[in-house]
């Protein structure tokens, strides 16, 4: 039972923490103490109290342990205070907690459950408070409508066969991680943030670390298919692959769906094997594993924007080139075939859509060197950005690779032309005919 006990003890900082103060409180309230000295036959975790007896004829109320801090002999009719404690996760160290002492030597009870009650209301901000569960409110608000949004792109891109094509295909995927990931924090808020006992449970749920986790997995993905967004037209403007992409398109499944598993199971190995930083279900932000996925999402990051630059940097270089040798030709359709002005010109829109996404993606990401200190007045301007950029990322990336995207107005045009004017698209030519592009002198798809 011995062995039991301390290997619990070890194994968990914060009951290490409780049951040393509960200890040091039955021996000596004020006097010191060490877990390693202690006899094992005092190691009682089910002890509370421990009665007192005066010498100046005066009634005390008994020292007591209520679970997080000990309150010494107090005088009838008086109010003891103790610092808030520290490893609850919520209060604020620099708070007091108070408990009542009757006039008869008791402690006082609290009336609707009749147990001896500690007051530590008094241990939470609550104008923090209030602005904290805003932020969250902000977050869930803004998740909601990138779901929203998503989930409508999605039944665009599905509904019409003539948007088929490789780069849709990786929009798909990145508009499901985006949508899993997005519902997944709407539950990690829900289910863990938002209940304190939860948080403040000395032990982990396998069920809110498993949440933890798969969350972290999403948010990974979601950068490794942007990666894939970028380097695909990268090697689209670069290469000629026109007979390989069926294997490119495999390859991208791969990365964008296993390639995450790697820094999830480093991360979840190590924050697991470590005491300190396996508590409270993992929900704190500053952990010291977090590297095992920051890094991956920035190099992701980092080599998307590079692609990007790079591809509009040919771009125009070729137009300037164009533009050299004929300034005074004029473009021209042909039937069935798009100008290659044309197709770079669509490449580029596509290139300049990814560029705006990858620093908004990455904006978390930026900030993070930049973090106030906690309590500081910047903090909760930072934590404002910080939910608005995160929570509508989904919205913009719906935005801008489909709602902003000129091939998919077009088709929604002529489909509502087709519903609204039946009489005009008799007339007219309102078929959803896919517009190809060639690139390298190979025929791509538009988007």
């Amino acid at each position: 039972m011995d062995e039991e006990f301390t290997e619990l003890v070890e194994s968990d900082p914060i009951h290490l923490v409780i049951t040393e103060r509960k200890l040091k409180c039955l021996l000596n309230g004020n006097g010191n103490f060490s877990l390693s000295t202690l006899p094992t036959t005092t190691q009682d975790p089910q002890l509370s109290t421990l009665l007192t007896t005066t010498t100046d004829g005066r009634l005390y109320c008994p020292r007591v342990f209520d679970g997080w801090s000990c309150w010494n002999e107090t005088p009838a009719g008086q109010t003891t205070y103790e610092p808030c404690p520290f490893f609850v996760l919520g209060f604020d160290p620099n708070r007091f907690a108070h408990k009542q002492c009757l006039k008869d030597g008791s402690w006082f009870r609290h009336p609707e459950t009749n147990a001896s009650w500690s007051n530590y209301t008094t241990c939470v901000d609550v104008e923090d408070l209030a602005k904290r569960w805003t932020v969250m409110t902000i977050q869930e608000i803004g998740y909601i409508i990138s779901i929203c949004a998503l989930i409508i792109s999605l039944i665009i891109f599905c509904s019409f066969r003539c948007l088929e094509c490789t780069r849709v295909r990786i929009h798909k995927h990145l508009f499901v991680s985006f949508i899993i990931n997005n519902i997944l924090w709407i539950a990690w808020y829900r289910a863990v943030v938002k209940e304190p006992g939860v948080m403040n449970e000395p032990t982990n749920g396998v069920w809110c670390i498993t949440l933890h986790i798969i969350l972290q997995y999403f948010l990974v993905a979601n950068y490794f298919w942007m990666f894939c967004e970028g380097f695909y037209l990268h090697t689209l403007i670069v290469f000629t692959f026109a007979r390989a992409e069926g294997k490119l398109l495999i390859g991208f499944y791969i990365f964008g769906w296993l390639g995450p598993i790697i820094p999830i199971c480093l991360y979840a190995i190590c924050r697991s094997l470590d005491p300190i930083e396996n508590v409270r279900c993992w929900a704190t932000q500053q952990s010291a594993y977090n590297w095992f996925l920051s890094v991956p999402v920035c190099i992701c990051l980092v080599s998307s924007l590079i692609f990007l630059i790079n591809i509009l940097r040919i771009l125009l270089h070729k137009l300037h080139d164009n533009h050299r040798r004929n300034p005074n030709q004029t473009i021209r359709r042909e039937s069935g075939v798009t100008p290659d002005h044309n197709n770079q010109n669509a490449i580029r829109k596509a290139a300049k859509a990814t560029l705006i996404l990858v620093p908004l993606l990455g904006l978390h990401y930026l900030l993070t060197p930049f973090r106030p200190k906690p309590g500081s007045d910047w903090e909760i301007i930072y934590e404002y950005i910080s939910a608005i950029s995160m929570s509508l990322q989904g919205l913009c990336v719906s935005l801008l690779f489909c709602f902003g995207n000129g091939e998919v107005r077009t088709v929604l045009r002529r489909r509502f032309c087709r519903h609204l004017c039946p009489s005009k698209s008799l007339r007219g030519d309102y078929s959803c005919a896919p517009t190809s592009m060639s690139v390298n002198n190979k025929v791509q798809s538009p988007l």
